[in-house]
C-alpha cells in the first residue's frame, strides 16, 4: 500500500479511504442486486411481466444512472469527490426505501429512476479518487480491492433481502437496506476528504478541465473505445445473469426463495472475490511488462467462460450448476481491476473522474440498460417454444455477447501501449 507520506497531510489515509469507498460500493450493489432476488415476489404481488421487471432492473436504472455519472463526474472534478459520493449515498439509498413503498408498476419505475440518479454520481468520482491515492504500479489491485463491493454487495443484496423477503416480506428489505445505506452517508463524508492536488495547465498556462477538452482527448484513443465497448458488451450478459439467474433457478431448478439466495449469493461471494482479485493481481504484473495485457487478460477470460456458462445454464441438476457456475462467475469479473486502471491511465489526474463517467456512460447505458431488459423481452418471446424453460435459453444465445466482448479487449492491446499516460 501507500506510505502516508506521499499523500497531503489533510488527506485521509489511503487504506481508510479505500476500505470506506468499499463500503459505499457495497451499498452500491446491494441496492441494485436486491431487485434480481425480489424479482419473484415483486412480480406475484404487483402482478409483472418479464419485460416490466427488464425495465426495472435495466432502463429504469441506467437511464439516469448511466447520462447524468457524466455531469456528476464532472462537477467531482471541478469541486470535491468526496462530498459528490456522500450526497449520491443518501440520495440513491432514499429512493431504495421507497422501492418498498411501491403500489404498483409505474411507482416502483420511478423510484429506481432515482436510485439510478442517486448512483450516477458514486462510481466515478471513486475511481479517481483511488488514483489519486494509490501510484500506478499499485492501482489495478487497489480498483480490484474496491470492485469487490461488487460480488460482496450482490451476495449481500441476494442473501439478506432473500432472507426478509421469505420470512417477512419484500418491502421491508427495500426500507431496511435503504435506511441503512443513508446512515452510512456521514460516516463516509467524516472519514474520506480529497487530497489537495495542483491542476494540469496546457500549454498556453490554463487549467485543462474543461469538459470539451476531455471529449477531444478521449476521442482520439482508440483504445477507450474498445474497452468501454468490450465492457459494454460483457455487461450485456454479466448483468443480464445477476439480475436473471435467481429467476432462473426458480423455474428450471425448483429452487425456493430461500435456497436461491444461498446458491447465488455463495457463487457470488466464493467465485466473484477470486476473479476480481485475480484480475487486479494479474493485470499489475503482466502490465507491468507490457500493457496490451490490460485488455487481453479479459479477453481471455471471456472466451473461457463461455462453454462454462453454457454448460451450467442447460444442466439439469442444481448442485452440478452450482460447480459449473462457480469458475465462470469468477472469470466474469476479471476485467474489471485491468480495464478500470487502463481507464486511468488514458488522461490526466485531474481528468479522471469525467473519464471515468464517460466510460460508465457506455457501459452502462447499453450492458445495464440493454442486457437485463434483452434476456427478459427475449425469454417472453421463447415462452411459446420452451415454456418454463424459456429463460435458459434466453441465457444460453445471450452468451454471444462474451464473444463480442472479447473481440474488442483484444483490439484495444496494441493502442493501450500508445496511448499510455505516465503519472506526472
Amino acid at each position: 500500500m501507500v506510505s502516508n507520506a506521499d499523500i497531503p497531510k489533510r488527506a485521509t489515509s489511503p487504506n481508510v479511504a479505500l476500505g470506506m469507498l468499499l463500503i459505499v460500493y457495497i451499498f452500491n450493489f446491494v441496492d441494485r442486486q436486491i431487485l434480481a432476488i425480489l424479482a419473484g415476489p415483486i412480480q406475484a404481488d404487483l402482478a409483472l411481466s418479464d419485460t416490466q421487471m427488464g425495465l426495472l432492473g435495466g432502463i429504469a436504472f441506467a437511464l439516469l444512472y448511466s447520462t447524468l455519472a457524466v455531469p456528476l463526474g464532472w462537477i467531482a472534478d471541478k469541486t470535491s469527490r468526496s462530498w459528490v459520493i456522500t450526497i449520491s449515498l443518501g440520495v440513491w439509498s432514499g429512493f431504495t426505501a421507497l422501492c418498498g413503498l411501491a403500489q404498483g408498476f409505474w411507482s416502483i419505475f420511478l423510484a429506481r429512476l432515482g436510485v439510478g440518479i442517486g448512483e450516477a454520481g458514486g462510481v466515478a468520482p471513486s475511481y479517481a479518487l483511488i488514483a489519486d491515492y494509490f501510484p500506478s504500479e499499485k492501482r489495478a489491485r487497489a480498483l480490484s480491492i474496491y470492485s469487490l463491493g461488487i460480488p460482496l454487495g450482490s451476495a449481500t443484496g441476494v442473501i439478506a433481502g432473500g432472507y426478509i423477503a421469505a420470512t417477512v416480506d419484500w418491502r421491508l428489505a427495500f426500507i431496511v437496506v435503504g435506511l441503512s445505506g443513508v446512515l452510512i452517508a456521514p460516516i463516509f463524508k467524516y472519514l474520506v476528504r480529497d487530497p489537495s492536488k495542483a491542476p494540469v495547465l496546457t500549454s498556453s498556462g490554463q487549467p485543462q478541465t474543461r469538459f470539451v477538452d476531455i471529449l477531444k482527448i478521449l476521442a482520439g484513443k482508440r483504445a477507450f473505445w474498445f474497452l468501454a465497448f468490450g465492457a459494454a458488451s460483457s455487461s450485456m450478459l454479466g448483468y443480464g445473469i445477476a439480475f436473471w439467474l435467481p429467476s432462473l433457478l426458480q423455474r428450471s431448478f425448483g429452487l425456493d426463495l430461500i435456497e436461491t439466495s444461498l446458491f447465488f449469493g455463495s457463487i457470488l461471494l466464493i467465485g466473484g472475490v477470486a476473479g476480481v482479485i485475480g484480475g487486479g493481481i494479474l493485470g499489475d504484473w503482466l502490465g507491468s511488462k507490457n500493457k496490451g495485457a490490460y485488455g487481453l487478460v479479459p479477453a481471455a477470460a471471456f472466451l473461457l467462460a463461455v462453454p462454462l456458462f453454457a454448460a451450467g445454464i442447460m444442466s439439469g441438476s442444481a448442485t452440478i450448476a452450482f460447480i459449473l457456475f462457480l469458475v465462470p462467475q469468477g472469470l466474469a469479473y476479471i476485467w474489471l481491476g485491468p480495464v478500470l486502471s487502463a481507464v486511468q491511465h488514458l488522461v490526466t489526474a485531474e481528468t479522471r473522474a469525467t473519464a471515468s463517467a464517460l466510460f460508465l456512460l457506455i457501459n452502462n447505458l447499453v450492458g445495464i440498460g440493454g442486457g437485463i431488459f434483452f434476456l427478459g423481452a427475449l425469454s417472453d418471446s421463447l415462452v411459446p417454444i420452451y415454456g418454463d424453460d424459456s429463460l435458459r435459453y434466453s441465457m444460453l444465445i445471450s452468451l454471444i455477447f462474451y464473444i463480442i466482448a472479447a473481440l474488442l479487449m483484444m483490439l484495444a492491446a496494441k493502442p493501450l501501449a500508445r496511448e499510455w499516460v505516465e503519472d506526472a
